[in-house]
C-alpha cells in the first residue's frame, strides 16, 4: 500500500469498516511509514476529541420531571 492509498482508506480503517485484505494491507503500511503511522495517531486523537464534545448530554431531573407533569396535565 502507497501513502496515497492509505489517506483514501484511513477514515474506512479508523470506523472499523475496512475489509480483511485491506485493513492487512493499511496496517503493514503503518509498521513502515512512520508518516502514515502518524497521521493516524492525529486522526484517533481528532476523533476521540471530537466524539467527547459531542457525547450525548440528559436533562437535569427536575426539567424531565416537569416535563412528565405538563404531559400529565395535557392530557
Amino acid at each position: 500500500m502507497l501513502c496515497d492509498e492509505y489517506r483514501r482508506v484511513v477514515y474506512f480503517f479508523l470506523d472499523g469498516s475496512l475489509g480483511q485484505r485491506k485493513l492487512v494491507e493499511l496496517e503493514t503500511h503503518l509498521e513502515i511509514c512512520h508518516d502514515c503511522e502518524a497521521r493516524t495517531a492525529i486522526h484517533r486523537r481528532l476523533r476521540a476529541f471530537v466524539r467527547k464534545r459531542l457525547a450525548p448530554l440528559s436533562a437535569p431531573e427536575h426539567l424531565k420531571v416537569r416535563v412528565v407533569q405538563s404531559l400529565r396535565v395535557a392530557e
